[in-house]
């Protein structure tokens, strides 16, 4: 998931995030993991709507992030430096965002990430239907 943040305020990030997350069921949303940037100073916001657990990645750790750091790579190859990117560009990322997530991935065993967020919902769905059945 992918968005066009407006500026970069820790209420317009916070809000680009809650409104991506809360799209998802619930299963899927368990947490986050932020860099320092101040623009995730109300990262705490994340906990109330969509109730997600937020944790920040130590300064110049970027490895405590290594996923999130490998698709913003990936997504940054498509624009060329230094375009200005305006909220009225919010159809280019989503595109970029489909195309990285329809790339086979050897680390998935050559599925998209796409197919493997789908398998780890239905399987999420199924442990929560076997737990209810169970009681």
């Amino acid at each position: 998931m992918a968005a066009i943040v407006p500026d970069e305020t820790a209420a317009a990030s916070v809000a680009a995030q809650e409104a991506m997350f809360s799209r998802l069921p619930a299963a899927a949303r368990t947490g986050a993991t932020h860099d320092d940037g101040t623009e995730l100073a109300r990262h705490a916001e994340l906990r109330d709507e969509p109730g997600m657990a937020t944790y920040s990645a130590d300064p110049h750790s970027s490895w405590r992030r290594g996923g999130n750091e490998n698709r913003n790579g990936m997504i940054r190859r498509h624009p060329p430096k230094r375009t200005p990117i305006a909220p009225s560009m919010a159809r280019e990322p989503q595109e970029i965002v489909d195309e990285t997530d329809n790339r086979p991935m050897r680390v998935l065993g050559c599925r998209t990430p796409a197919e493997a967020f789908a398998d780890e919902l239905l399987e999420s769905a199924e442990n929560k239907d076997a737990a209810l059945t169970n009681r």
